[in-house]
């Protein structure tokens, strides 16, 4: 979801060329909305990201076949980098660089960015500059996934158009000094697609091959592309799902809900209604111990001493605010 967001000469790991067509469209994903007739100008489809979109799904189709024809260790390898992708997205790109909800030091950061990869959906500088756009623009034509354009959009027809023009225009005016200041964010963006060949696809493919001798075409219609295109879906069930079904206990004038079936399979992001109300919160949720896997991966990152000064916002906020804004119902 690219989009220049600061001067160019301050992006060292960004030349001209890419800054132009990151105002056109998604770097690795096609972009996001456009209303037809808005600014003069027509709905364009990104058919480049119909057709691979179309062609991954197609491949999770048939990888269905597969399972009962494939080792049991190689499906809970998949399990196991379905995990660690999520991880990568949901206390990476999210909670600590789009929030920075929580610090943490350069081993943990490494470890983030080098899963965030495994996810692809993004590198951690444009994952993190548009959210924070849905954030301060929650749908509103500058959200890139604006949810009051229907759940097709909202889920993934935004990478089928291009953007809206506030979408780039907003977007550039977001304050991203900090993410070029880290250089791990820094590194990931210049060497992101010869990580995501090698996090998404090459291992996730080997090691089942190598180790206990699961068939190439196993290893790669299952922990790659099925993995892939589930971890894709369960994220941007945050984007639709979770902007449309359930209660709304803390902010009933915002859209975002909370919706348990996406916090499940979302390792923790679908308590979406106190997120956006509370978006500092390195939990994004009032009750960790709710199943909350990506607050307890923090957790533990703090035990070890790898994560500190995680943010929360305080009991007598939150009764507050659900007393003043919220529609009863938790």
């Amino acid at each position: 979801m690219p989009g220049p967001a600061t001067d160019a000469g301050k992006i060292p790991f960004c030349d001209a060329k890419e800054e132009i067509r990151a105002g056109l469209e998604s770097s690795e994903g096609g972009g996001g909305p456009e209303r037809p007739g808005a600014r003069g100008q027509r709905q364009n489809i990104v058919w480049r990201n119909v057709v691979l979109m179309s062609l991954l799904h197609l491949g999770a189709v048939y990888s269905l076949v597969l399972i009962p024809k494939a080792k049991p260790l190689t499906l809970l390898w998949a399990y196991f980098c379905f995990l660690l992708a999520a991880l990568g997205v949901t206390a990476g790109a999210h909670r600590l660089w789009s929030h920075r909800s929580y610090k943490a030091k350069l081993p943990l950061r490494i470890f983030l960015a080098v899963a965030n990869s495994m996810a692809f959906q993004n590198d951690i500088f444009e994952w993190s500059r548009d959210h924070r756009a849905h954030h301060k623009y929650s749908e509103t034509d500058a959200d890139p996934h604006n949810a009051r354009r229907g759940f097709f959009f909202s889920h993934i027809g935004w990478l089928f158009v291009r953007k809206h023009p506030d979408v780039i225009e907003k977007g550039r005016k977001l304050d991203v000094s900090d993410l070029l200041a880290d250089p791990v964010v820094r590194i990931q963006r210049k060497y992101y697609k010869i990580s995501v060949v090698l996090m998404c696809f090459a291992v996730p493919t080997l090691v089942p091959w190598y180790i206990w001798g699961e068939s190439l075409w196993n290893s790669y219609f299952l922990a790659s592309i099925l993995r892939y295109t589930i971890s894709l879906n369960v994220a941007w069930l945050v984007n639709s799902a979770a902007h449309m079904y359930g209660n709304r206990p803390y902010d009933k004038h915002i859209s975002p809900r909370q919706n348990p079936l996406v916090a499940l399979g979302a390792i923790g992001e679908g308590f979406h209604n106190y997120h956006h109300t509370f978006p500092f919160d390195y939990s994004a949720s009032e009750f960790g111990l709710n199943f909350n896997p990506t607050t307890w991966f923090i957790d533990l990152m703090c035990w070890l001493g790898l994560a500190t000064d995680r943010k929360r916002a305080t009991k007598p906020m939150i009764e507050a605010r659900k007393a003043r804004t919220g529609d009863s119902s938790a």
